[in-house]
């Protein structure tokens, strides 16, 4: 069996796309497949060797400045054929790897100089050049590697005119997650959100959004902050909201066969426009209509197949509109979730993807 290393030093060691994508899928053809997670547990699970490092940090500054080389001591000790890091703070060290006669594969999960152009806590006089400085670095490595492995089409193409092993490999739902043959609830008012939740991703307009409609919002996810938290279960809809907090992966499937519309109306900021939201595509394997920003990418996705509407993210009358067409045609939201879930099992799967994952590591283990 050959050995293979993933490493991360920001994600936490049970990540979608970690570990029940790329290294369960790696472990399911036969590698031998470890991660490497800095402050985390050790543990076997699903085939895969967990190896947690506990290093505890001061702070985002702290873990930039010191985790990759803690990760890189304890990466070569693994003495793997093959490594595959998801964190572009790791470009820093990745190259020891090479000189170590090691096969690396860089990750890309988010265009990060574009994402630079929005980070808060970076002052904004510093931002560009900051966000070019990093560009040209992040190029100068990744050229040097033997795979960049993309989690859009839109990061692969800019990834190809640097190094041309680079393919795309998108983050689309595992089928045998969702229960293909339940149908979702069309005769309720229920809309969810499931995710992260901040202003950015329209907290804000999807609660007040239900002032115009009469839809109950189930609201899966944590807060970013205290005060944000505090601000939204202010609003006067705020008793329209049924707040779950976090779920599992199988909390999460029962919600949504509950719903009959699943919200994704994040806002126009850079780092959104051209991303694949995973939960876009999870609400339309659950056989639910989508109500998404009419970002250009993500129109020609849902008009193409006809499983949702686009409307204005930042208009909740917009959002709620949206709502109310659902809640109002449930046969309408009927043949949306069953046109979403056919382009899900024909195109937009897992399945799919992992077989070009499988395919690279074939590759560089010849």
């Amino acid at each position: 069996m050959i050995k293979v290393c993933h490493i991360t030093t920001v994600h936490p060691s049970k990540d979608v796309r970690i570990f029940h994508k790329e290294c369960t899928s790696l472990a399911g053809a036969g590698y031998e497949v470890y991660l490497l997670v800095l402050n985390a547990s050790s543990e076997q699970a699903n085939q895969v060797d967990i190896i947690g490092v506990n290093h505890p940090f001061s702070g985002r500054i702290d873990r930039i400045k010191n985790a990759p080389h803690i990760a890189l001591q304890h990466a070569l000790a693994v003495n793997a054929a093959i490594y595959h890091f998801h964190d572009p703070e790791f470009l820093r060290v990745a190259l020891d790897l090479k000189k170590a006669g090691k096969k690396v594969i860089y990750d890309v999960h988010e265009d990060v100089p574009r994402q630079i152009l929005a980070k808060y806590w970076i002052p904004f006089v510093f931002r560009k050049m900051i966000s070019v400085l990093f560009e040209k670095y992040e190029n100068y490595v990744a050229s040097k590697l033997d795979y960049i492995i993309t989690a859009t089409p839109f990061i692969r193409d800019r990834f190809l005119r640097i190094n041309k092993n680079t393919i795309d490999i998108n983050n689309y739902p595992k089928l045998d997650e969702f229960d293909l043959d339940i149908e979702p609830s069309f005769n309720s008012n229920q809309v969810c959100y499931i995710g992260g939740i901040e202003k950015v991703r329209g907290i804000h307009e999807m609660v007040d959004a239900l002032a115009f409609c009469d839809a109950k919002l189930a609201l899966a996810g944590k807060f970013s902050s205290a005060a944000l938290e505090a601000e939204v279960k202010q609003k006067a809809t705020w008793n329209q909201v049924d707040f779950v907090g976090f779920l599992d992966r199988q909390a999460v499937q029962a919600l949504l066969k509950k719903s009959m519309v699943g919200l994704v109306t994040l806002h126009p900021i850079i780092n959104y426009i051209d991303a694949l939201p995973v939960k876009m595509f999870e609400y339309m394997a659950s056989g639910i209509p989508v109500i998404a920003s009419h970002f250009p990418l993500w129109k020609n996705i849902i008009e193409e197949v006809s499983c949702g509407i686009c409307v204005d993210p930042m208009n909740p009358k917009a959002i709620a509109e949206a709502m109310k067409k659902y809640i109002e045609h449930p046969d309408l939201a009927r043949q949306h979730g069953a046109n979403g879930k056919k382009a899900i099992l024909e195109k937009y799967n897992w399945t799919i993807e992992e077989k070009k994952l499988i395919n690279i590591y074939n590759q560089l283990s010849i």
